[in-house]
């Protein structure tokens, strides 16, 4: 990925630098516009961003937002990112900046893609936990599926990662199939550890279908739900307009909206507990409700990995606290036997159907360390 980042400096120069805009970018802003200024803003670790001035035909100054990758992966990043920011914006567009195009440079070696969207301005202060998790909770249950199943359109990226988002009705499949996509991609990265790959091997094969499969057995329906998949601190912001929350750089996907909170477990996110207890009075959790915890736990693995795999520099401590999650998790949950074992897990996951489920509410959810 540095790679991609240094050939993008050729486009767009350091921060407070100005450059000429590209034509095609040009194309997408308002008919009868003309552009005041190009300048970078901000900091991105996978992206350049840049703000952009336009003068209006007729009316003020608006500002637009751009980022832009290179080569392939950063044209799959940009539409990406685009289908998913337009996805929330589509149910909720007081939540993300509204997105209006992706494409190419017409110029530019190497290949460069961008995303254009909204300029927004915005306080860099935690948000409001009530407020915010209120508007999280309403995505969740108001979102629908197209297919009526987990997965997205096109392929989304958390941080410089591919997802794999085919589609797929049970949940229980979906999330071992991303689990282990990001665990491979993590020893790639960082180098084999024999205890590490073992008891990862323990947690797919005993624990996950314990942990997952209840949600959709006995009756119990999961419904997908469209969830921002990158959720911390730094991807959200108050817009000093409005007042109201604002999430972005989503890597969104249709999933179980317990997922999204597996992020707000970690260490160095600042949500934590305050803002899961907020959460859960608007969208308590699923059942069986004596597994939230557990299932809390399992989720904000692929977090950590996703960590790992993009800050390498991080392995050491990072890897030990996957490492400590997935032990719990084994213990906690050993292998089934005599009738209850699974022989075959792919045949334990197939002939679900995910429809709408109407919860009641529970706040007296106890949060384990």
């Amino acid at each position: 990925m540095a790679e991609t980042q240094s050939s993008v400096r050729d486009v767009i120069p350091e921060t407070g630098g100005n450059f000429h805009l590209d034509e095609n970018v040009i194309a997408e802003l308002p008919a009868g516009s003309s552009v005041i200024e190009a300048s970078s803003y901000g900091t991105s670790a996978w992206t350049r961003t840049a703000r952009i001035s336009v003068q209006l035909s007729e009316g003020p100054v608006k500002h637009y937002f751009l980022k832009c990758a290179t080569e392939d992966k950063g044209k799959y990043m940009m539409e990406g990112e685009f289908r998913a920011m337009s996805e929330i914006y589509k149910l909720m567009p007081s939540l993300v900046p509204q997105p209006y195009a992706w494409g190419k440079f017409s110029h530019s070696p190497p290949e460069t893609y961008f995303f254009l969207l909204e300029f927004l301005e915005l306080s860099n202060s935690l948000v409001d936990p009530t407020a915010f998790c209120a508007r999280i909770a309403e995505l969740h249950l108001t979102s629908r599926s197209p297919t009526g199943m987990f997965g997205f359109p096109i392929t989304t990226y958390h941080g410089p990662n591919a997802q794999n988002v085919e589609w797929d009705s049970n949940w229980c499949f979906y999330f071992r199939r991303l689990l282990q996509q990001f665990f491979d991609r993590e020893v790639d990265k960082n180098g084999i550890w024999p205890e590490y790959e073992q008891t990862f091997k323990q947690l797919v094969s005993h624990v996950v279908p314990q942990i997952l499969e209840p949600l959709q057995s006995e009756g119990r329906q999961l419904k997908p739900s469209l969830i921002h998949g990158d959720l911390w601190e730094e991807n959200t912001g108050t817009n000093l307009l409005s007042g109201e929350p604002v999430v972005f750089d989503s890597s969104a996907m249709y999933a179980h909206n317990e997922f999204e909170l597996g992020m707000w477990r970690r260490e160095i996110v600042r949500f934590g507990k305050t803002y899961i207890r907020q959460y859960l009075r608007n969208c308590p959790p699923s059942e069986p409700m004596d597994q939230w915890d557990d299932r809390n736990r399992l989720y904000s693995i692929k977090y950590n990995l996703a960590h790992s795999i993009a800050l390498p520099g991080t392995k050491g401590v990072v890897r030990i606290l996957i490492l400590n999650d997935m032990r719990y998790l084994v213990n906690r949950y050993p292998p089934l036997t005599g009738d209850k074992i699974k022989t075959n897990f792919l045949e334990a996951v197939q002939d679900h159907h995910v429809v709408m489920k109407d919860y009641q509410l529970s706040t007296d959810i106890e949060l384990k360390t």
